[in-house]
């Protein structure tokens, strides 16, 4: 399963370029889901969200949609993952339940702190599996030790491309690749060019069928499991001049049609 999408969908400069000009703001998401087949939610980034809203963000969609939630930066900027118990339970609890997740996930989520009550949604419809995908921000998470966590895990490493900003490494070990596409050039500003969406198209396509990149950058050089195929997760963040909406809709022509 090949998956390409973007980071975000609520952005004022995309009004006119991307979404039509007679378009309503709170059809944006359902005009771009039928656009690209997988969406980051960032705004679960910056702050708690409520049930009714993943609710909604789920009823506008088509069927086979894909979400993928971005971390609450009160866990990994603010606390650094220090005693993050009741702050995931928050995060669970404030609608990532609806509508699918594990029972793992609606069991921590009944642990949420006294403030969440009135607006938690703690219980799910069916067992599905989460996965989890952590993006590195400077060097001094390239440590073996940090890779042979992610292992342990099955947290996958997240492949990001930003202008040379911050690290850009891979690992294999997982069954899927997330990545993060943030501006060939400029951060979150520029595009990509018809050749760096073939170089990408092309390493997607060995990841794909189980293979590595030739020109892969790792960290540790011990193999991964091996396997026949991964699942691929895709988003462009570089939405500042309206690319990523673009660049998504060519990277998937070029894999899937």
């Amino acid at each position: 399963m090949i998956r390409i999408g973007i980071s975000g969908w609520r952005y004022t400069p995309w009004r006119g370029v991307f979404y039509p000009p007679d378009l309503a703001q709170a059809r944006e998401l359902e005009f771009a889901s039928r656009a690209v087949r997988t969406i980051e939610i960032n705004g679960s980034f910056y702050s708690l969200q409520r049930p009714d809203s993943y609710q909604a963000w789920y009823e506008a969609t088509p069927e086979g949609f894909v979400f993928a939630h971005k971390g609450n930066r009160y866990v990994t900027h603010i606390r650094r993952l220090r005693e993050p118990a009741k702050p995931l339970a928050n995060v669970f609890a404030s609608g990532v339940l609806l509508p699918h997740d594990t029972e793992q996930a609606s069991a921590l989520a009944r642990r949420h702190e006294p403030r969440m009550n009135g607006r938690a949604a703690t219980e799910t419809d069916a067992k599905r599996k989460l996965l989890h995908a952590v993006e590195i921000r400077n060097e001094s998470f390239a440590d073996p030790a940090f890779i042979r966590l992610l292992r342990k895990y099955k947290v996958a490493l997240v492949v990001a491309d930003t202008a040379g900003k911050w690290p850009d490494y891979e690992d294999v070990a997982t069954s899927f690749m997330y990545l993060r596409l943030h501006g060939e050039k400029e951060l979150y500003a520029s595009g990509y060019t018809p050749d760096s969406l073939d170089r990408w198209a092309s390493r997607i396509r060995a990841w794909a069928s189980g293979s590595q990149p030739g020109d892969a950058k790792l960290i540790v050089d011990s193999a991964p499991p091996k396997r026949a195929s991964r699942d691929i997760y895709c988003y462009f963040d570089n939405d500042v001049k309206v690319h990523a909406p673009f660049d998504a809709q060519e990277l998937a022509r070029r894999l899937i049609g």
